[in-house]
């Protein structure tokens, strides 16, 4: 599923976050979540080639990043933190509770909005793989297995519906979030960089694949 934004300003943020070049999924497999992106960072020419679009925050929990990238990096480090902050109250925050802080946030300043879309996995002890997708004001896309949001998520979508299955392995996963990003990056003019990054979240955590 493509995120879709929700404004009446005539499509401008989404075309400003398209213009900022990017292509971030999420999808949920059999035992876990895969989230990807390119490591393009691009404005009126390529600013950089190994630009971080997705990040861990907390052990079981991370996020991909499209839109502007202060935007994204305040958002990022403000997450991190109130992740810790309820831990230390709390224990361990959910997946679905981050998704909702983030998008009480991003409601919070929606008269002066972040410029950016984000995609949450994480893996839950009770509930197991969770996926959520935020648009700039705060909206929350629940229910779906994958989502895809960026300036190549239309080429990236077509290769993830030709192929999802629910019962994927790891290593299926991988490979169709690879297929979909390197599709993205061959076609999109606004996707690319040196490498594909890939991440995997299960019950052991969070980690990188190369």
């Amino acid at each position: 599923m493509i995120m879709q934004l929700r404004y009446g300003s005539g499509g401008a943020m989404e075309e400003k976050i398209k213009e900022s070049g990017t292509t971030v999924l999420g999808l949920i497999y059999k035992n876990g979540v895969v989230l990807a992106s390119d490591t393009q960072s691009t404005a009126a020419y390529i600013e950089s080639r190994m630009e971080r679009k997705i990040f861990p925050i907390t052990s079981h929990i991370a996020v991909g990043t499209a839109g502007v990238v202060g935007d994204l990096q305040f958002l990022v480090r403000l997450l991190k933190v109130e992740a810790k902050l309820y831990r230390m109250g709390n224990g361990e925050i959910t997946t679905k509770a981050l998704a909702t802080l983030l998008s009480n946030i991003l409601h919070a300043n929606r008269l002066f909005p972040f410029i950016t879309a984000m995609v949450i996995g994480g893996y839950d002890k009770k509930r197991g793989p969770q996926l959520f997708a935020i648009d700039p004001f705060g909206g929350v896309g629940t229910g779906e297995k994958y989502f895809v949001t960026g300036s190549g998520a239309p080429l990236a979508l077509g290769v993830i519906e030709s192929s999802y299955r629910e019962d994927m392995s790891e290593k299926e996963a991988v490979e169709l979030a690879r297929k979909a990003i390197m599709t993205a990056r061959e076609r999109d003019v606004f996707s690319g960089g040196k490498k594909i990054l890939i991440a995997v979240i299960d019950e052991k955590g969070y980690r990188e694949i190369e």
